[in-house]
């Protein structure tokens, strides 16, 4: 029964998110009801576990460095749009992508190219392609879908990501691979990251047409193409001001090199220092050198211009601060280790794979988390996988498959906050028109699991 009520907040929030279309509210909703859950109806007692959970997540380190990034970020942004440095990509990228597929293709090509990190991939692609993808008529939901598509999934598969870094050394802490590397093991783990590769590999099949689209998604690019309406009305609505790269950067030549330099920049530090926030530092410190030579700003505007983009980014902060904090309510349901425990229990060993994958895939879903949840399910699943002589390395795909999963479509995961800040979409139209093209990547690598499971 805990088990069951444990699931109520999870169910509301999806349910408000879909019927309001608004992302502010149903996190709201989740928030609230998850801790009146936890006190069992009791407001004040409550009202004192949010304020907790509150305080637990802004004095957060990890917290902490993702708000900062976010707000180096839109202060990068806010600077190479109004330096015409965003346009200027564009206009170089228009010399080449001269068709609405051809522009499809690009922007995922893009994403594919910018693979060591997945909030610098989900906020840079969507800001340089903006622009392109309007003049060809694509809906800003498609352009989210492939901007997330080549996000998570893309540095899931990539040994040389922060995903890589991270879930290499959860295989060796678990004991994946005794005696080897953290490179090494995500190596031997990389063919079986199956969802990661089939999401990736879905986005140009749906953009060609040799799958068609459907749903939602469909409704939106017929949207677009015979009303050349790319933004839907709610997220038309939930934009204070419509972008205006054209008027910000009037009169100053758009040069695409003051936009590729600065994103250079951070994927050359967030490879070599492994931290992306030294290289968002390291690019503003660039902009500053290359923006007031060209007499791009003055001294005063470049800083302006800064304060501009973290403004921009508040009620991206104020979305992420609600996520966390329900993702914190989750955890302290006890949902997480109920439901592993339950459904790792007397199970045959040739389904191992199948039940990690979606299980862990539903919970990452269901809680927003992908990163904190291997944590916790690689030491339990792992010896699991050992106890029943299952393949280390097909578990352990499973799992990263599982959790990529829940980052590439939870409405309150970061990564689709950020995707849906660059796109200038709501989480919730991402979610909606996502959903079921996503599933169809879900349904198949679950089969190839199956197979796998039996095969090995």
């Amino acid at each position: 029964m805990d088990g069951i009520i444990s699931l109520i907040p999870i169910l509301l929030l999806i349910v408000v998110a879909v019927w309001t279309k608004d992302t502010f509210l149903s996190l709201v909703v989740g928030v609230l009801s998850a801790f009146l859950v936890l006190a069992k109806g009791n407001p004040i007692g409550a009202f004192n576990s949010f304020q907790d959970a509150l305080y637990g997540v802004l004095t957060d380190d990890g917290s902490q460095w993702v708000f900062i990034l976010i707000a180096l970020f839109g202060a990068l942004i806010a600077l190479m749009g109004d330096s015409g440095g965003v346009l200027g990509f564009s206009g170089l990228a228009k010399k080449i992508l001269k068709t609405r597929k051809q522009t499809l293709i690009g922007t995922w090509i893009l994403g594919i190219i910018i693979f060591v990190d997945d909030y610098l991939n989900c906020l840079a692609v969507g800001a340089a392609t903006r622009d392109l993808c309007d003049q060809h008529k694509i809906s800003r939901e498609m352009l989210a879908f492939i901007v997330n598509s080549t996000g998570v999934t893309v540095c899931a598969v990539i040994p040389f990501s922060t995903w890589g870094a991270f879930m290499g050394t959860q295989m060796v802490e678990s004991g994946v691979a005794e005696g080897t590397t953290s490179f090494g093991a995500y190596l031997s783990t990389m063919p079986f990251i199956l969802y990661g590769w089939l999401a990736v590999i879905a986005v140009p099949l749906f953009c060609l047409g040799v799958i068609p689209l459907f749903g939602a998604m469909k409704k939106a690019e017929e949207r677009a193409l015979t009303t050349g309406e790319v933004f839907s009305p709610e997220a038309k609505a939930a934009l204070v001001e419509l972008p205006d790269e054209e008027k910000a950067s009037e009169g100053k030549p758009r040069r695409a090199i003051n936009f590729i330099l600065p994103i250079a920049l951070v994927v050359f530090f967030t490879i070599w220092k492994e931290d992306i926030v030294i290289g968002l530092f390291a690019a503003l410190l660039l902009c500053l050198v290359m923006y007031l030579p060209q007499r791009l700003f003055s001294f005063v505007g470049f800083f302006k211009s800064v304060m501009k983009g973290i403004v921009d980014m508040t009620p991206v902060i104020i979305i992420i601060i609600l996520a966390y904090v329900f993702m914190e309510a989750t955890t302290q349901l006890g949902l997480i280790d109920m439901v592993i425990e339950v459904a790792l229990k007397s199970l045959h060993p040739s389904l191992l794979p199948l039940i990690v994958f979606i299980v862990i895939g539903l919970l990452s879903f269901g809680t927003g988390s992908f990163w904190g949840l291997a944590a916790i399910a690689f030491p339990i699943v792992i010896p699991v996988a050992s106890a029943l002589d299952v393949n280390l390395f097909l578990a352990s795909g499973a799992l990263i498959s599982a959790v990529c999963f829940g980052g590439h479509i939870c409405l309150y995961s970061d990564t689709v906050i950020l995707t849906a800040a660059s796109t200038q979409t709501t989480p919730v139209d991402y979610f909606r028109t996502s959903v079921p093209l996503v599933m169809v990547p879900f349904a198949v690598a679950a089969l190839g699991f199956l197979v796998l499971g039996f095969v090995m």
